[in-house]
């Protein structure tokens, strides 16, 4: 069986610049050090953004060799990608404006049609972008994948107590309910079949989740990953604090 996420090793910051400094300078060589075509899976949230700001800064994006890159989405809200709310607008906005990536290589999550239409394109994307209609452990779909934390341990848009976290066989859901608007998120196999796991996760209010996720608490979503990739996560001080003797 696939191990469970809390085996990562984890990293922290004394605060979240800090930490998205340390997790951008992580995923600059992490992207480096590997040979041909990278699939990257990008993440929304405050965190996440600071950290894009730095990759698309000048110094550092003569650093990554944008033409291998290929960018996908964890998760989206189901709002025009213009919206103030798109992960897609975020990432827009704060990367790929600075970036040489070629557009056809930037897969953002379909946002018009129905959340139903919209995870179902999805996943033929993500199946066409993989070569294949079934996951095969030896071949993960995502080199990368970049993913926050909840206060309430949910990861992309798993959320507590919603029927998504009982799906095994798509690839991509809809999820209805759980939040003002609907979202389309990938689900567990999608997210567990990645080479590497970057977990980013700040604020005080995180603490209580993250110690829950990394004791396993099996009602937190995020604690129900279970992969062979590769675990990191980058988190501050604060976030950290009910780690104490846990590390």
């Amino acid at each position: 069986m696939p191990k469970s996420c809390l085996s990562g090793r984890i990293e922290v910051a004394k605060d979240r610049f800090a930490l998205a400094e340390r997790a951008a300078e992580w995923l600059v060589r992490a992207i480096s050090s590997r040979q041909g075509d990278l699939h990257l899976s990008l993440s929304g949230g405050s965190t996440p953004a600071q950290m894009y700001r730095l990759l698309g800064s000048e110094e550092t994006r003569v650093r990554i060799p944008w033409q291998r890159l290929e960018l996908f989405w964890g998760d989206e809200r189901f709002v025009p990608h213009d919206s103030a709310d798109s992960n897609y607008r975020m990432a827009r906005e704060t990367l790929l404006v600075a970036s040489p990536l070629a557009p056809a290589r930037v897969h953002p999550i379909p946002v018009d049609g129905t959340p139903a239409e919209g995870a179902r394109r999805y996943e033929a994307t993500l199946k066409s972008a993989y070569g294949a209609a079934t996951l095969d452990p030896a071949k993960p779909l995502f080199d990368i994948m970049l993913l926050g934390l909840g206060s309430d341990g949910h990861t992309c848009s798993l959320l507590p107590g919603q029927p998504v976290l009982d799906e095994r066989e798509h690839w991509v859901a809809a999820v209805m309910s759980g939040r003002d608007e609907p979202r389309i998120t990938l689900t567990y196999p999608a997210i567990e079949s990645s080479r590497m796991l970057a977990f980013l996760v700040s604020g005080a209010d995180k603490a209580a989740a993250l110690k829950a996720v990394w004791e396993g608490d099996q009602d937190l979503p995020a604690a129900r990953i279970h992969t062979n990739g590769e675990v990191i996560w980058f988190v501050d001080s604060d976030a950290a604090s009910g780690l104490t003797g846990m590390m």
